[in-house]
């Protein structure tokens, strides 16, 4: 057996590099490492990173994924897919396995260690009708139920578990498996403009017209514009890590689609969308025009 190819082939299939194991790059060394790791933990030890060897290396890397964080000055922060890093440029990020950080429990996502990687096809932006990041992660957890992403309201990001894993966010097996969401902080009725003031993070803005599934909606909060900056951030860096094209659904005139998209759900498209563009019992988030922010992502510099 070509024990390189093997491995090439492997990688490529599960997501791991020749790093995860102290080498730069395929070749004679990596299958010695390989095989040295196998050996500490009574495993066979061949030399081939397979899938019960990837199912033990994901494992303990997930555990200890603090320990794994790149240590580059361009970059501070990171969100995590398939135990890898990738930047995110947004000053305020929190892993579930930091201090501070809000984790998704075990049983409320559907688990895919071990497994081929994942192929995400779209990004599902949700509000939580809650007053924190803190309460809607209490929320989820009682209802048994799970997000990759919170933004709370001075946009703060926390991921909560591995993109790898598919979170119980999007009402089915179906748009759940093939898809990563974020709760934004924003408790949408302005009869609670006065706890956000009294709380510090003074008065959200208003929307006042907005429309969805053909019927115009009541003024409701906003979202604070560091949340939109947050958001538009981790949108960038979720693109750069799962390739999700900057695209989503489009209605009259170009402008964001206002209703549900059957083509997201069943598969015939790629790109970030409302909670409401897959399904006709949701409005979240009407009124967040998704064009125009992935244009502004689009024009940034590199």
């Amino acid at each position: 057996m070509d024990k390189d190819f093997y491995n090439e082939s492997l990688a490529k299939k599960l997501g791991w590099d020749p790093t995860w194991f102290g080498e730069k790059y395929f070749g004679d060394k990596l299958v010695r490492a390989i095989k040295k790791w196998q050996k500490d933990r009574e495993l066979s030890a061949d030399g081939l990173c397979g899938p019960m060897t990837f199912r033990r290396l994901w494992t303990e890397r997930q555990a200890e994924i603090d320990d794994h964080k790149p240590d580059d000055p361009k970059y501070s922060n990171y969100i995590v897919y398939n135990g890898n890093y990738h930047p995110i440029e947004w000053d305020k990020v929190v892993l579930w396995s930091e201090r501070g950080g809000h984790a998704a429990d075990k049983g409320h996502y559907y688990d895919y260690t071990g497994r081929p990687l994942r192929n995400i096809r779209y990004f599902v932006n949700h509000w939580d009708v809650c007053l924190s990041a803190a309460s809607c992660a209490r929320v989820l957890d009682k209802r048994g139920i799970s997000v990759h992403f919170l933004i709370d309201n001075d946009g703060t990001i926390y991921q909560t578990l591995d993109m790898q894993h598919a979170a119980f966010h999007a009402g089915s097996s179906r748009t759940n498996r093939a898809s990563v969401g974020v709760e934004i902080s924003n408790a949408y009725y302005p009869k609670y403009q006065e706890t956000y003031v009294k709380r510090g993070f003074g008065e959200r803005p208003i929307v006042d017209g907005a429309w969805v599934h053909g019927s115009k909606l009541k003024p409701f909060l906003d979202f604070y514009p560091a949340q939109i900056e947050a958001l538009k951030a981790l949108w960038k860096a979720v693109h750069g890590a799962t390739e999700i094209p900057y695209e989503t659904p489009l209605g009259q005139f170009g402008k964001t689609s206002t209703k549900y998209e059957q083509d997201v759900p069943y598969g015939k498209f790629s790109g970030f969308v409302s909670h409401y563009h897959i399904s006709k019992k949701k409005i979240d988030c009407a009124g967040l025009d998704i064009e125009a922010l992935l244009g502004d992502v689009k024009n940034e510099k590199e």
